[in-house]
């Protein structure tokens, strides 16, 4: 394999990929993808899959999140079937309380274009019939959905391939160097030299930071998923949290623990993920449970991407979120908007990592 590239990236996860498909779109040669394990292996395959825009703070990072799902149509007929369905979203409440709260989020989304309709208790049971009768009502967006992160990840490397990205696997990244107007990446399979590098590394982000003398403020964020049987269709929507797929299986959870990079699954986060499962959707009970798996997200502190130069080392990028699965085409596209052209098409500014001085 050659070791000289024009731009290497590094992090073969769902953010890393969109950026080399998009990348290879503009140029066909000098760009390589380094992973430590294997694309899907980490967080990207440990997913939900939503597109999900609605419920996100502050509006204009909600704004940002509606771009990138209205790329997802265009990107499914240039690399494939990724099963992107727009299901529309719903966020139900059971305290009449919350009214007034989901509201103000309409009321702040409409300023910005995207249409939030809070919806009373019969409204939401006309939707999802099967949904808890207590509800006091729920916000909906026409615009969420989810998507196949399987299909999704591997379409982007497909067709990244097919373009003449090179690959490396299992060939975890040891430490990176800055000489002159050039990176030296040492890996576990050798030294690769580049004009460009991206860190895209996810939940390693801040440990690849380190070895540029960078602070990457990004931590570890453990979530478990339960997964049922399969069932005949019966939930409509993408509900927050918990979503059907296409072959009947009910996807759960959304919990959020400080765990580092543990990825274990825990009895008692297992236990209250099914009894919210139960409660939202009281037939859930009747289902069997096959299994549950957890990965870690890559949370930046402030709860926002971030995405971008590093003002301080010529030539250093970085992209890494939570919520890299609904951000992926949009970020590709930014990302590589900012390498070929020197500037992008939407303000990433709010996204620098300058923020954090």
């Amino acid at each position: 394999m050659n070791t000289a590239y024009e731009t290497i990236i590094v992090g073969g996860g769902v953010i890393g990929n969109s950026i080399a498909y998009h990348l290879s779109e503009r140029y066909k040669e000098g760009v390589l993808v380094i992973d430590k394990k294997y694309p899907l292996s980490g967080t990207s395959g440990s997913t939900q899959g939503w597109v999900w825009v609605h419920n996100k703070t502050p509006s204009s990072y909600a704004e940002f999140s509606m771009y990138s799902a209205e790329l997802y149509p265009y990107l499914a007929k240039k690399i494939g079937d990724v099963e992107y369905k727009r299901t529309g979203g719903l966020s139900p409440f059971f305290n009449e309380k919350d009214r007034d709260k989901a509201k103000r989020l309409a009321d702040s989304y409409r300023e910005i274009g995207i249409k939030i309709k809070v919806l009373s208790r019969e409204e939401v049971i006309e939707k999802e019939p099967s949904i808890n009768p207590n509800v006091a009502g729920a916000t909906f967006s026409k615009i969420d959905g989810n998507v196949n992160p399987f299909r999704l990840v591997d379409m982007y490397m497909r067709a990244a391939k097919k373009n003449g990205i090179d690959y490396s696997y299992y060939n975890q990244v040891l430490d990176i160097q800055k000489k002159n107007d050039q990176f030296i990446i040492v890996s576990k399979k050798g030294e690769y030299i580049c004009k460009n590098l991206i860190l895209a590394g996810g939940t390693w982000s801040r440990e690849l930071g380190k070895m540029l003398g960078i602070h990457i403020p990004v931590n570890q964020v453990r979530g478990q998923i339960l997964v049922t049987e399969p069932l005949k269709p019966f939930i409509n929507y993408t509900i927050s949290g918990m979503r059907q797929t296409n072959n009947g299986e009910v996807l759960i959870g959304y919990s959020m623990e400080e765990a580092g990079f543990n990825r274990s699954t825990t009895l008692d986060v297992i236990q209250e993920t099914a009894n919210m499962a139960k409660y939202y959707i009281p037939d859930l009970g009747k289902a069997k449970v096959v299994r549950a798996f957890s990965g870690i997200r890559a949370v930046p502190e402030d709860g926002l991407p971030i995405i971008g130069k590093v003002p301080s080392v010529k030539n250093l990028y970085v992209a890494t979120m939570h919520s890299g699965v609904t951000l992926s085409p949009l970020v590709g596209t930014l990302m590589t908007e900012l390498l070929v052209d020197g500037d992008t098409s939407l303000s990433i500014a709010p996204y620098s990592i300058e923020r954090f001085k």
